[in-house]
């Protein structure tokens, strides 16, 4: 694939850039990189669209701000739209996974004359719903990267053990990339920037509800998150929804069930 360094937002950006045709900017979580979506890029390039996968702020090559709360959602969003201004693009489809998905659910809500048509793989919309008792169950490890220097160690105890037990991607990839204290610090930043305990009593962020066409995707082989929320985002959504369950597929849905995701994203996203 292709890929090029941009400035956007006040920081360098690596950037994957593939096809041409309509554009989809691809959003990835933790403890991935752009490289997560190469199963989707070769598909869609193939098929009339222009794929766009960065490295987010703090992963993989993109610049890594020190300041935990430069790792904010709503100011990330700066960065969506920052790369797509660089590469020309005015509106776009946007399909997010994880982290990924957070931050786009954020972008579809405050910058909708940005995305066209939406898709969020395993996280909902932010504050959809309280968490219940298998989010809270599931999301424990949430918790624990909250400490620092507590989450880092215990990341790297018994050769990753707690790593590879999240499973999917290319961990040994993820091992040698996060084995460089400053990227694991930055990976956890996202995390200790937006997770705050009060949303565990019913805290929800005030954002407007996403106007864009949009497809939640969820998988019940996912060990990190509950259906709950997912479910709970139709009502935060104004435009069409559309809504995708995969039975006994991974949370990493984009590399567990890649022929399955291609095939509902070419269905759900328009080329013109």
């Amino acid at each position: 694939m292709s890929a090029r360094d941009l400035q956007a937002n006040g920081l360098r950006f690596h950037v994957r850039d593939e096809g041409d045709g309509t554009p989809v900017v691809f959003l990835h979580g933790f403890p991935d990189t752009g490289e997560l979506w190469r199963p989707q890029i070769e598909a869609l390039s193939a098929r009339g669209f222009r794929c766009v996968a960065p490295d987010l702020r703090g992963r993989g090559e993109s610049e890594r701000p020190a300041d935990v709360d430069a790792y904010r959602l709503a100011t990330m969003v700066g960065d969506v739209t920052g790369i797509m201004d660089a590469l020309g693009v005015d509106r776009a489809h946007v399909v997010s996974h994880d982290w990924g998905a957070a931050l786009g659910w954020v972008v579809a809500s405050l910058a909708p004359e940005r995305v066209d048509h939406f898709v969020a793989i395993s996280v909902g919309f932010p504050g959809a719903a309280p968490p219940d008792l298998e989010s809270l169950q599931k999301g424990w490890y949430r918790l624990m990267f909250l400490f620092p220097g507590v989450a880092e160690k215990l990341l790297r105890a018994d050769d990753w053990w707690l790593l590879r037990t999240f499973g999917g991607g290319d961990t040994e990839a993820h091992m040698r990339e996060l084995a460089d204290d400053d990227k694991l610090v930055a990976a956890l930043n996202w995390y200790r920037a937006n997770i705050h305990p009060e949303r565990l009593i019913g805290y929800r962020p005030q954002l407007p509800p996403v106007a864009a066409p949009t497809m939640g995707i969820y998988s019940t082989g996912d060990t990190a998150l509950s259906e709950t929320m997912m479910l709970a985002s139709e009502q935060m959504v104004t435009g069409p929804w559309r809504y995708e369950r995969l039975d006994g597929v991974s949370h990493w849905v984009p590399t567990d069930a890649p022929e399955e995701l291609n095939r509902l994203l070419l269905d759900f996203l328009p080329a013109q």
